[in-house]
C-alpha cells in the first residue's frame, strides 16, 4: 500500500514539474515574440524608407543610363579646319566611341569648333579594343590611356554591384518588416556612389591624357550630359545612403536635436 502511494506522489510532482516548465517556455515565448514584436518598423517608418528608396532608384537609373551612352566627352575640330563644307568630331563613353562628319553650315555661326554631335551628319562607332586584346584606341592622331579608361570602367561596374547589393538589402528589411538591413544598404549606396564619383574623375584624367598625347591636331573637348547624369546620380546615392543611415536610427535625431519641451514647464 506505501509502495503504491509513494509512487502515486513521485508521478504527480513528475506532471508539476513538467507543466511549470511549460509555462515558463510559453511565457518565454511570448516575451520573445514580444521582443520581436518591437522590433518591427511602423507603417510610417516603412513609408519613409519607401520614399528613400524610389530616391535612390532614381540615382541608380541615372547611372545605367549614363554608363550605357557614348556621350561622356565630346573631341570637336576647328570647323574650318579642314577647309571645305565638313567638320570632323568626336565623342566617346567608357565602351565605346564614335566618329561624325558634320556640315559647317549647320553648325552655330558663333561656334569655332566642330559640333555639337546631335547634329545630323555621318557617324561612325565602335567598341573600345582595350577590353578584349588591350589595345588603345586612336583619336585625331591621339592615342588614349588604357589603365585609366579600365580604371574608369571597373569602377563603374563595381558602383551597379553595389547598388544591386543595395536594393536587395531594402527589398529584404520591407519584405521581413524589420529595419536590421538598413545598415548594410546605406553603406552599398554610399560606396557605389563615390564609386561613381571616382569613375568620372578617372575618366576626365583619361581625356586629359588623350589630348596630351599629341599637339599637331588642334581639339577642344568638353565633357558632355552623360557625365551629367552619372554626376547627378552619385550625389543621389550619396543622400539616400545618408538617409538610411538616419532611418536606421533606434532613435529621431530630430527629437534629439529639438526636444519637445512640456507646456506645463
Amino acid at each position: 500500500m506505501w509502495s503504491n502511494f509513494f509512487v502515486q506522489q513521485e508521478e504527480e510532482g513528475r506532471m508539476g514539474v513538467a507543466g511549470g516548465g511549460q509555462g515558463g517556455g510559453m511565457a518565454g515565448m511570448k516575451g520573445f515574440r514580444g521582443q520581436r514584436r518591437t522590433n518591427k518598423m511602423s507603417d510610417s517608418q516603412e513609408g519613409k524608407i519607401k520614399l528613400v528608396f524610389f530616391v535612390a532608384i532614381i540615382g541608380v537609373t541615372l547611372t545605367v543610363l549614363g554608363m550605357g551612352t557614348e556621350f561622356w566627352v565630346e573631341l570637336a575640330q576647328p570647323k574650318n579646319y579642314s577647309g571645305n563644307q565638313t567638320c570632323q568630331m568626336a565623342h566617346y563613353g567608357l565602351w565605346k566611341g564614335c566618329m561624325r562628319t558634320l556640315w559647317v553650315a549647320d553648325i552655330d555661326p558663333e561656334r569655332t569648333s566642330c559640333g555639337p554631335a546631335e547634329l545630323p551628319g555621318e557617324s561612325n562607332c565602335t567598341y573600345f579594343k582595350f577590353f578584349t586584346s588591350g589595345e588603345n584606341a586612336v583619336i585625331f592622331k591621339k592615342t588614349t590611356s588604357r589603365n585609366l579608361n579600365l580604371a574608369a570602367a571597373i569602377l563603374a561596374l563595381l558602383s551597379l554591384t553595389m547598388m544591386v547589393m543595395g536594393s536587395i538589402c531594402i527589398a529584404m528589411s520591407l519584405n521581413k518588416g524589420v529595419p536590421f538591413f538598413l545598415k548594410p544598404a546605406s553603406f552599398c549606396f554610399i560606396l557605389s556612389g563615390v564609386l561613381v564619383l571616382l569613375s568620372v574623375l578617372i575618366f576626365h584624367q583619361s581625356v586629359l591624357a588623350l589630348l596630351s598625347s599629341d599637339h599637331s591636331v588642334p581639339l577642344h573637348h568638353e565633357l558632355s550630359w552623360s557625365v551629367a547624369c552619372v554626376g547627378s546620380a552619385g550625389a543621389i546615392l550619396i543622400i539616400a545612403g545618408v538617409l538610411f543611415i538616419i532611418l536606421a536610427l533606434p532613435f529621431s535625431p530630430w527629437q534629439k536635436c529639438f526636444p519637445h519641451k512640456d507646456s506645463t514647464t
